[in-house]
């Protein structure tokens, strides 16, 4: 990735810019989803080895290649260039581009990424048909496989989405209804997954039920908080510990009970009171056949660039990969730990940088326009004002943060100054959740593009 794509005005004007984006690039260029592949599977005189397993490509009549996911197209590339003719055939579902006109030129056309293999967009977070159209073509091709037949599941984030088969009963449209509702109240992913888990035919295992009794291998990228198995892309190759009861007690958790769909009510009901069959849980023999595999998190990323943070002469500390709460308040604290750096040198001296990395949650109050991270460093401007030797940067490693084209925000101990003289008021935009029109006239807003990785997200402090 070239630098320049992370500079914004602070960052150009800032005399340790050139440091900063490195440290930046670095984060992203660990997790880089070709190379995470590469460095967990092997083909070596027809053994294939993945991780600690090995598979004998000689006893295999069929190789299949399925995959969903923002990362999917790079780790199919590189699955295929290991593989080259082994691979039978495969389905690859990726994300629709966020520009329109792109949108209307790519929608559900499948492009060969190899003899082999089709790659078919589709809509996310909110899944759409094309999504649907296209997980029927994987759940066609896993029915073919048999005991002799090796397939290899690619998933990143955005899986959930764009995996998507509604069980009987439920519709697309009651899907996305429930999803939209859902990422505005401020549920968890675990909690939206676990819905997910329990409306939808693949979810929660149950794209091992339409492959038994092939072997399958699951390469994952991981984009969930401590890398659940069971909640990434919701477990479609893994034992699912959650419940239809766990299901349900979200949406009255929220209070949005009188929102959701009848239908939704009515299967999570039945399956409640032992109508409907349980996701396969932790012990099923359905997946003694199966090997999941992470190859890149949250972790790796935040370790990236505490490694180039180090060589540009910054004194580091990773402050946790487990970040999470309301956003703007867990701005607020990123600012509180600004301050204490830059008047006490605590918890660590000048020229400090501090790397959180997770996922926060945005309770939709308004009408604006951002996403988790621009919400993080709005919440942060008014605590960290006047700070001049500080910067707090936001982003999500995908490039793509809520439905915007910024990956997060900038924010330095003048741009509470900068946004007064622009009459720019901190407090009514974060009441609209709109850190997108604040942080873009002042030139703050981190747009790099698709990053075609995704395991969360990062939060950096920098001490000067």
């Amino acid at each position: 990735m070239e630098l320049h794509n992370f500079e914004t005005f602070s960052l150009k004007t800032h005399p340790w810019g050139a440091r900063i984006t490195r440290v930046l690039a670095a984060a992203i260029e660990a997790v880089e989803p070709e190379s995470a592949v590469k460095r967990f599977v092997q083909l070596k005189d027809n053994q294939l080895i993945i991780a600690d397993h090995l598979y004998d490509l000689n006893t295999y009549r069929h190789v299949f290649i399925i995959g969903a996911g923002k990362a999917c197209i790079p780790m199919s590339e590189a699955a295929v260039n290991i593989l080259g003719e082994k691979v039978t055939s495969g389905v690859i579902i990726g994300k629709e581009d966020n520009d329109k006109d792109k949108k209307q030129q790519n929608a559900f056309t499948s492009v060969r990424l190899a003899t082999t293999l089709s790659y078919i967009k589709a809509g996310h977070p909110i899944p759409d048909k094309h999504g649907v159209d296209a997980t029927i073509q994987i759940i066609d091709l896993l029915k073919k496989a048999d005991i002799h037949d090796l397939v290899i599941c690619l998933i990143s984030g955005g899986g959930s989405a764009l995996l998507t088969s509604p069980a009987p009963g439920i519709s697309l449209d009651d899907i996305r209804k429930l999803t939209s509702i859902l990422l505005a109240c401020g549920a968890s992913i675990n909690e939206i997954n676990t819905l997910r888990k329990h409306l939808d035919l693949i979810k929660g295992g149950g794209l091992v039920r339409f492959a038994a009794p092939a072997s399958v291998v699951t390469l994952i990228l991981s984009d969930v908080v401590g890398d659940p198995l069971d909640v990434i892309a919701s477990g479609p190759t893994v034992p699912d510990q959650s419940t239809f009861t766990e299901a349900y007690t979200v949406l009255t958790q929220y209070k949005i009970l009188n929102q959701i769909p009848q239908s939704i009510i009515e299967h999570l009901k039945r399956g409640i009171n032992g109508l409907l069959p349980e996701t396969p849980k932790p012990g099923d023999a359905l997946f003694e056949r199966v090997q999941n595999v992470i190859i890149g998190s949250n972790r790796l990323a935040v370790q990236g660039a505490f490694s180039e943070a180090i060589r540009e002469g910054f004194n580091t500390l990773i402050l946790t990969t487990y970040l999470q709460g309301e956003a703007r308040y867990v701005g607020r604290v990123l600012a509180a730990l600004a301050r204490q750096i830059a008047t006490d040198g605590q918890p660590i001296q000048t020229p400090a940088c501090l790397i959180a990395g997770g996922e926060t949650t945005v309770t939709i109050r308004g009408d604006g326009l951002g996403g988790r991270n621009q919400e993080i460093s709005l919440g942060a401007v008014k605590d960290m004002a006047g700070l001049n030797s500080t910067v707090l940067v936001t982003m999500a490693t995908d490039g793509e943060d809520g439905p915007t084209d910024a990956a997060g925000a900038v924010v330095t101990g003048d741009t509470y100054a900068r946004a007064y003289q622009l009459g720019l008021n901190v407090d009514d935009y974060i009441s609209r959740n709109d850190a997108y029109h604040f942080f873009q006239p002042l030139g703050d807003l981190l747009i790099f593009g698709s990053t075609q990785t995704n395991v969360n997200d990062l939060a950096f402090v920098f001490a000067i």
